[in-house]
């Protein structure tokens, strides 16, 4: 019986750290995840909705997210919910700036197929200012691999072809992690990148170059009518709200 009690009156045990350092193993202490409504998906007939802490970019009726050239009007064409690059009008960019953020962006490149390679249904997804994640219709196209759908423009090819028909909504979900500079304003950490196209990993946490920490997503008018719809951002932030 005393045996029993000495070991009921022994301090707890406390519980062990987990990753990082900060918090306890079940520490009822901890921040709690911000509650996100999911958004639903998308089907060729329609875009789904996004969730509920996303910025929409666009949502099918103004360009009011977005400037053209030297910050004018942006001047593509808008009609039956989707924007079409209208050729030589130029790039458009967002007004905002993002640091860490996952972008959600539809696609689709003519039905009617006009054109090989590179000037069929090319478009692209700037991030960084220089690095492209590419837009192509690359089904039954054969081009460079690093120039495909879904490559990072010149520097990375897609780990897979997941293009869908030409005419066919086709989405990206892009996550960038910016760069990371100490006091002395030296990068400690590159910018990376995580693709998916079509609900198929493409780039895994690829290094990319560029040194912003917040920068505009721009969308390039290479002069084919490609049409984009359901644009939007989430800004990520690390665990327990940092």
């Amino acid at each position: 019986q005393e045996g029993k009690a000495a070991k009921a009156d022994a301090p707890k045990k406390e519980a062990p750290f987990t990753p990082g350092g900060k918090w306890r193993k079940g520490d009822m202490n901890r921040p709690r995840p911000p509650v996100v409504t999911p958004g639903t998906a998308s089907t060729q007939d329609a875009p789904g909705q996004p969730p509920s802490d996303a910025i929409v970019l666009f949502d099918g009726t103004d360009l009011s997210q977005w400037q053209g050239r030297d910050k004018g009007e942006a001047k593509w064409k808008i009609e039956n919910g989707y924007m079409e690059v209208v050729a030589k009008t130029g790039e458009i960019t967002t007004k905002e700036r993002f640091a860490d953020c996952q972008v959600h962006i539809e696609w689709a490149t003519p039905s009617e197929v006009k054109g090989n390679s590179q000037g069929r249904g090319n478009s692209g997804v700037f991030i960084q200012g220089h690095c492209e994640v590419q837009v192509l219709d690359s089904f039954e196209n054969d081009t460079y691999p690093d120039g495909q759908a879904a490559a990072i423009y010149a520097q990375y090819p897609p780990l897979v072809n997941a293009s869908r028909r030409p005419g066919e909504w086709q989405s990206y979900d892009i996550f960038y992690e910016a760069p990371r500079f100490d006091d002395e304003k030296k990068m400690v950490k590159p910018a990376y990148l995580t693709v998916i196209h079509n609900g198929v990993l493409v780039h895994h946490h690829v290094e990319v170059p560029g040194n912003a920490v917040e920068c505009p997503l721009v969308l390039q008018d290479h002069g084919n009518p490609v049409r984009y719809r359901n644009i939007w951002v989430r800004k990520l932030k690390g665990y327990d709200g940092e």
